[in-house]
């Protein structure tokens, strides 16, 4: 049985298929570091919280970390920033061992193949994802699969454009980057990432309005509906400015980037976006209007958000997957079904 994983900055999801359903797992990617006791140790097994020792301290991982953060008044690390491996936290590597194995659980036979999203070097930073995506594929190897990259914005691809022959822009918007691929029937012409995402827009918004950068995720998380005609000085007003700036950006670079690819000017391709950060309800309206203005050197039949945006990489990373096991039953269509964690 194949599988498919989405290796996120906020997020760890994976996917498999149970008959005609996809059926998904998920983890928030942080932790948050506490002082060790034995009482600690004894309530944290007890309650089945995803939790590792180490010498004097214990980690509450995952979707625990931010109940505990809040309840003991400590910030949340994140094994990962700028969407790879974080080469600021020590604790890293562990931590997203531990999220992933619980998210992906065992493989069923030795060598079960699993797809898993990386993203592309970024055009404007120099950072660069060789590290980040070796390690993940130490750490499944380890685990007796057989894994496999693929590029984030190609699962997009995989997963929304079925029906259009795998063709069309792709663009994953996600926590520490935003990825972007051009297919024409299932081969990358353009693939590239941009070193933004929501973790940008936070930060700004939170700089801009003097609010600490977990309220504002918060704020963004919590009903957030993007438009420019209320709180005027507030959070919400701040990230409507600052999404309405990333979508600017990005959309820039798509067309700088087309550009230096000499990208045939007859195509005509759909446009699917994805990823958290285009969650907000108003989101698809403005990039459509952002997009529908730039100046790109070929035709746009549509632009539309992925109907479940938070897991379109994951279901394309199993598309993936199943195809390279041979396995035809299934397509980016297949409904979806969401699973909790267990802990």
């Amino acid at each position: 049985m194949a599988k498919g994983l989405d290796v996120g900055t906020m997020n760890i999801i994976s996917a498999r298929q149970e008959g005609g359903d996809t059926v998904f797992v998920q983890q928030r990617n942080s932790f948050v570091e506490l002082d060790y006791s034995d009482m600690a140790e004894q309530m944290l097994s007890r309650s089945d919280v995803l939790h590792i020792k180490k010498g004097d301290k214990v980690y509450v991982v995952g979707d625990d970390a931010l109940n505990f953060a809040n309840i003991f008044n400590r910030e949340t690390r994140r094994p990962m920033k700028h969407g790879i491996i974080s080469a600021d936290e020590k604790s890293a590597i562990p931590m997203i061992k531990l999220i992933i194995e619980q998210v992906v659980g065992e493989p069923t036979h030795e060598g079960e193949p699993l797809f898993f999203s990386t993203p592309a070097d970024p055009m404007d930073s120099d950072a660069t994802t060789l590290y980040h995506q070796k390690t993940l594929e130490s750490i499944l190897g380890q685990m007796g699969y057989e894994p496999e990259p693929i590029n984030e914005g190609m699962s997009v691809i995989y997963s929304e454009l079925a029906n259009q022959d795998f063709t069309g822009l792709g663009i994953s918007f996600g926590a520490g980057m935003t990825n972007v691929c051009l297919a024409y029937y299932a081969v990358p012409v353009m693939t590239f990432s941009i070193a933004r995402g929501g973790d940008w827009i936070d930060e700004q918004a939170a700089t801009a309005t003097g609010t600490p950068v977990d309220k504002v995720t918060s704020t963004k998380e919590d009903d957030f509906t993007l438009n420019f005609e209320s709180d005027v000085g507030g959070i919400e007003g701040a990230l409507s400015i600052y999404y309405d700036n990333l979508l600017d950006y990005v959309i820039e670079n798509i067309a700088r980037e087309v550009d230096d690819e000499d990208v045939e000017e007859g195509l005509d391709v759909p446009v699917v976006v994805t990823g958290g950060t285009s969650s907000p309800d108003g989101f698809e309206k403005l990039f459509r209007e952002r997009f529908n203005e730039a100046d790109i050197p070929f035709n746009i039949s549509g632009v539309r958000r992925a109907r479940e945006p938070m897991y379109s990489v994951a279901r394309g990373a199993l598309v993936a997957a199943r195809s390279e096991e041979g396995d035809t039953g299934g397509d980016g269509d297949a409904d979806a079904e969401e699973v909790e964690a267990e802990d």
